[in-house]
């Protein structure tokens, strides 16, 4: 084979390999959206046979040789080339390792769990998903064992979702959150507390779908190519590329925020995605690198720029518009004071950014126990309950408040939830070097986002995944090494305006 001949068939395996995960992406998109909701298993059947389809093409004689022929060449490819090749092999030789039949099988389980886990938070009632998330914990199990015999489970997921992540990094990096983060949140709960009102009354879905769609426009988020819809648990997803992406949120006719936030968060996982620079369409370099860095945007978005002074005071007129008689007797600062209360709650998803951590906190402790076996799926919703009161100070009322609200389990998602803290942190790191050459607060005091995502486009978008995420840091951070005190920091100046010094 000719090293030319071999350079266009990796490209030409890549576009067939993105044309199946567009199918497989769009039937899940369906799924959770607008399907009917007894098709379920409709969409399995169709899931298991793509995803056997997937695993004959990458684990096939062919694609192995000639992956194995690129890598043997490395000399000879771009730089953009040898990662395609790393990357592509390396989840060939995941696979190469999983039996046929179980990739198939699981991929098929994450469709029926899924649905499942809806309709047991509905009905709150996590007896109806009991078995499904005990085979969900055992096939993930199974596989990190397959995968990597002599690597700790949850060690193995933790560094699937960000390169690096071990169970020694993550406690370390939470014990770092901790000793700060309590204190905090004990000193605002000693202050006069904020008064939230503002938040709070009667507004219509069709407004707040109008007020989606306002933000997705500031954001820079083109409508021909990012499109809105709503799900029980808001997500983005890519379908294909980067050309097609599409994220969903949920709408609380009694809290205007609730939508707000989730859409701005959703939409900074979109702004990364589309971000990524054309040539790497079609191929396994389009779309963000690690979930940690793809968190780091979403959090970015949805706290750090939108709960910021200077934004709500350009939104405040904007809203008062959509809701006319609800926020009139309120000023822009009741709003901003409202956004930014520190107060221990329930739901992660709509957790101010003081708490938030101990909210992955405590679904880090469960997954470290559920991967090593300590803990059975059985005995969950009790432990969750005892952290909730332990970390947070709440009592969880029902399964549906408690461990039924993220649906993350249901699809496998096991060791994704410490990316969401390393996220909120990486954030914080950005902003301090952006502001170096970026005028923030003076452009969102325009809602203006234009600045911010040129910054961000330069130095994190447009790499897709052609880098790893420890050069995505370096290349944001000038080289700078990563310090979770500067998000620390952050968090207290942010805490002292809103509550007083």
């Amino acid at each position: 084979m000719e090293l030319t001949d071999a350079r266009k068939e990796l490209l030409a395996l890549q576009e067939k390999l993105s044309a199946y995960y567009h199918a497989l992406s769009l039937l899940s998109y369906d799924g959770e959206t607008s399907a009917p909701r007894g098709t379920a298993a409709n969409q399995a059947h169709a899931t298991g046979i793509l995803s056997e389809e997937v695993y004959r093409l990458s684990t096939g004689e062919g694609t192995v040789s000639l992956l194995e022929f690129l890598d043997s060449r490395k000399d000879g490819l771009t730089e953009k080339e040898q990662r395609m090749v790393y990357l592509l092999l390396k989840d060939i030789r995941f696979m190469q390792k999983i039996p046929l039949e179980e990739y198939t099988e699981y991929q098929k389980l994450m469709v029926t769990s899924q649905d499942v886990w809806v309709k047991a938070k509905e009905t709150s009632d996590f007896a109806l998903f009991e078995p499904y998330l005990t085979k969900v914990v055992s096939m993930t199990r199974r596989f990190a064992g397959y995968a990597a015999p002599d690597k700790d489970p949850y060690d193995y997921w933790l560094n699937e979702y960000e390169e690096g992540l071990s169970r020694a990094v993550c406690d370390a990096f939470f014990d770092r959150l901790r000793a700060r983060l309590v204190p905090l949140i004990r000193y605002a709960q000693s202050r006069p507390q904020v008064d939230d009102a503002c938040l709070h009354g009667v507004f219509p879905e069709d407004k707040q779908k109008e007020l989606a769609l306002y933000l997705m426009n500031l954001m820079g988020l083109d409508p021909d190519h990012v499109g809105l819809s709503t799900t029980e648990h808001p997500f983005t997803t890519s379908l294909g590329s980067h050309l097609d992406e599409r994220i969903t949120t949920h709408y609380h006719e009694d809290d205007w925020s609730s939508s707000m936030f989730s859409v701005i968060h959703e939409g900074g996982h979109a702004l990364y995605d589309t971000g990524s620079a054309e040539d790497l369409v079609y191929t396994v370099l389009d779309g963000g690198v690690s979930m940690g860095i793809h968190e780091s945007q979403s959090r970015f978005c949805e706290n750090i720029l939108a709960r910021s002074k200077a934004f709500i005071r350009f939104l405040f007129p904007k809203l008062c518009e959509l809701f006319p008689g609800q926020l009139d007797r309120f000023t822009w600062e009741d709003v901003y004071r409202a956004v930014n209360r520190v107060q221990p709650s329930l739901i992660r998803t709509e957790a101010d950014e003081v708490t938030y951590c101990l909210h992955v906190m405590i679904r880090y402790e469960l997954e470290k126990q559920l991967m090593a076996g300590t803990l059975a799926v059985h005995d969950l919703p009790q432990a969750w309950n005892r952290l909730y009161q332990e970390y947070l100070g709440v009592t969880v009322p029902d399964d549906r408040r408690g461990v039924l609200q993220d649906s993350h389990w249901s699809f496998g998602a096991i060791g994704y939830f410490p990316s969401y803290a390393l996220g909120s942190a990486y954030g914080a790191q950005f902003l301090r070097q952006m502001k170096k050459t970026v005028d923030v607060d003076g452009a969102l005091a325009q809602g203006d986002f234009a600045p911010m995502n040129g910054w961000n486009r330069e130095r994190i978008w447009q790499y897709g995944s052609s880098k790893s995420p420890r050069d995505i840091l370096a290349i944001a951070l000038d080289g700078e090494p990563f310090d979770p005190d500067v998000y620390l920091d952050y968090l207290e100046e942010k805490v002292r305006d809103v509550y007083g010094a």
